[in-house]
């Protein structure tokens, strides 16, 4: 009896990077919120997603705990992921890198070649078409972070239909 080969995983419809500063509080939140989103719409082409950070002080860590708690308060896992730092080849891996703020966005295109900035984004700006950052926050209380998982909702609802419905070219 022969058998018939499996067929080829589909393709990435996009490859979509989140980054913030430490890749512990708004990006790895951010990458949760848009998986669960992607979750929600009827599309069957993958969208790979991932999240770091422009510093490496935390590269092995869990999310901060704080943003893996207003996660799980709706609905989302976020515990097994691992902070990680900005590679060069993440400039060439990703379609679309978007930034949590303006900061990191001017730190992103710094290390880029100069071709991958088109890939580089302030997620709000790209996602809503507001040219506002996610503010960080780290050193604030549990409010600020339920205030950075409604705006990041917000923009994941936006940049999924953008992404998944191929409204918007994702890379530059």
């Amino acid at each position: 009896m022969q058998s018939t080969p499996s067929p080829a995983p589909a393709q990435p419809l996009a490859s979509v990077l989140f980054v913030c500063l430490g890749n512990i509080c708004r990006s790895p939140l951010a990458e949760g919120v848009f998986r669960a989103t992607l979750a929600d719409l009827p599309h069957d082409a993958a969208i790979d997603v991932d999240s770091a950070g422009t510093g490496g002080w935390h590269a092995g860590e869990a999310p901060d705990r704080r943003s893996i708690e207003v996660a799980r308060r709706f609905g989302i896992d976020i515990s097994m992921q691992r902070a990680r730092q900005v590679t060069a080849n993440d400039f060439e891996r990703f379609d679309l890198i978007l930034a949590m703020d303006r900061s990191n966005e001017a730190t992103l295109k710094a290390r880029a070649a100069r071709n991958s900035h088109g890939r580089i984004h302030l997620f709000m700006e790209f996602a809503l078409g507001r040219r506002v950052d996610v503010p960080d926050p780290y050193y604030g209380g549990p409010d600020g972070f339920e205030a950075v998982y409604h705006m990041l909702r917000e923009g994941s609802a936006a940049l999924a239909n953008l992404v998944a419905t191929g409204e918007r070219a994702v890379s530059g």
